[in-house]
């Protein structure tokens, strides 16, 4: 399935540099837009597709707050 996001990118010297809007934590470089790209789908792959190991089942939930 593919989604669209928004990249929003600068250029960092000899890299391009990027992220994803809509996914705060994914960002990547590329030394081309094209690199780029290829890049933040790797990124986006690692921090939100990846399949997470189960907690122990002694594991507790509790809320938290946070200041953001």
């Amino acid at each position: 399935m593919r989604s669209q996001f928004t990249l929003e990118y600068w250029r960092d010297g000899a890299y391009y540099v990027g992220r994803l809007l809509e996914v705060p934590r994914v960002f990547s470089q590329g030394e081309t837009l094209e690199e780029l790209q290829e890049n933040i789908q790797d990124a986006y792959d690692l921090m939100v597709t990846q399949e997470r190991s189960p907690a122990p089942e002694s594991a507790q939930q509790q809320p938290v707050e946070l200041d953001v």
